[in-house]
């Protein structure tokens, strides 16, 4: 077998190794909904990551992409996706496409994910990722997330994948009845509660964490 060859039938079974050990540890950190593993069993994490980054792709913390941003760990991936409890008949608006990652996991459990990006460079990998998974499901929209997807509202899940101090008005206006938001909620550069939020205005605080934060307008320049 030549190098190169060899080479990738190492990577390829290190990766296939480290998904299993990613999916055994999201078992045993609490992550229960069937779904949900299956969904992130599916979706190939090393292709939304750098390359320098491949091996480290399934490790449980976030990972930097363009743009200064980055992709979140895999566990609160995980974690905000079984909170909304989708179900195959929901449309879903993510707010922070980033990488793809998230949108990808959603537009497998979800009927239609619109995903909203400032960033044209992530907003362009995104969609070039998902549809190499062949994910027609999810549109990717170059946007100011604070302001939502008024043209296609209402949403039955949200998921926010940046933080502010509070939900904008505008977005909480697209949640439907009974539909579910989760964002994590706290001051920029410090701990954030991820906070999921029921329309009608019920909230509850899963865990603390750290996201990028929820910045308004477009990018002009990425």
């Amino acid at each position: 077998m030549p190098d190169r060859e060899r080479r990738d039938a190492e990577l390829e079974r290190k990766t296939a190794e480290s998904r299993m050990e990613f999916l055994l540890s999201l078992r045993r950190r609490g992550i229960r909904d069937l779904k949900v593993l299956r969904a992130l069993e599916q979706v190939p994490r090393e292709i939304f990551v750098e390359a320098a980054q491949g091996e480290l792709a399934y490790a449980d913390h976030a990972l930097p992409i363009d743009c200064g941003q980055t992709i979140s760990q895999p566990y609160v991936v995980a974690a905000m996706t079984e909170a909304l409890e989708i179900m195959p008949q929901h449309k879903v608006l993510e707010i922070g496409t980033g990488s793809g990652y998230q949108a990808a996991i959603l537009g497998l459990l979800a009927k239609s994910v619109v995903t909203i990006e400032r960033y044209r460079t992530l907003a362009d990998l995104a969609s070039a990722r998902l549809l190499v998974l062949g994910l027609k499901n999810v549109s990717v929209r170059v946007g100011d997330g604070a302001l939502g997807a008024p043209d296609d509202a209402p949403f039955d899940r949200v998921c926010i994948t940046a933080a502010a101090t509070e939900v904008p008005e505008a977005v909480l206006q697209q949640l439907a009845p009974g539909g579910r938001l989760i964002a994590p909620l706290g001051p920029e550069g410090a701990v954030q509660s991820l906070t999921l939020i029921e329309q009608g205005g019920a909230r509850k605080d899963l865990m603390a964490v750290r996201f990028v934060p929820l910045v308004p307008g477009v990018a002009q320049s990425l």
